[in-house]
């Protein structure tokens, strides 16, 4: 059986709600660490990346796209290497690794970079669950189609 190694580990810095991060979009911040981790390796054939599984969670707004496909390409990644972005709620970069893992483990890839990217201070505002029916609902109208009965 194949084992899966985790070869180098880099990270973001932990910002705040409105803090100074919050002008980073999310997937400029996963750039950032995807580049480093390119420097630090010079000598990995970077056009040998299996795939980029990301976790992100909101995946609304701005991040309703491909983050890690995104990230990639940003950081400057070659646009063969694939992306993928998951969504495990809070487990979403835990679920990036597993993936990752999994795949090398099957044998479907050799160099897999996984991780998560999230930015709560640029996420859409969400309003509470309406606990009552909007006034315009009971202003709305039905029209019947002709010959309907």
């Amino acid at each position: 059986m194949t084992s899966a190694f985790v070869c180098d580990g880099i990270r973001t810095p932990i910002g705040r709600y409105g803090g100074a991060l919050s002008a980073v979009r999310t997937d400029d911040l996963a750039a950032v660490p995807l580049r480093a981790l390119m420097a630090r390796n010079p000598n990995v054939d970077w056009a040998a990346v299996d795939d980029v599984v990301f976790g992100c969670a909101n995946q609304a707004g701005e991040d309703n796209r491909n983050v890690a496909r995104m990230a990639l390409l940003l950081a400057g990644l070659p646009d063969s290497v694939p992306g993928c972005t998951v969504n495990r709620l809070c487990a979403s970069g835990m679920d990036a690794a597993a993936r990752a893992s999994h795949a090398i483990v099957a044998g479907e890839a050799d160099l897999v970079i996984a991780g998560g990217v999230e930015s709560m201070s640029r996420s859409p505002f969400v309003t509470a669950k309406a606990t009552e029916p909007s006034r315009a609902a009971s202003r709305c109208t039905t029209r019947r189609s002709a010959g309907a009965s």
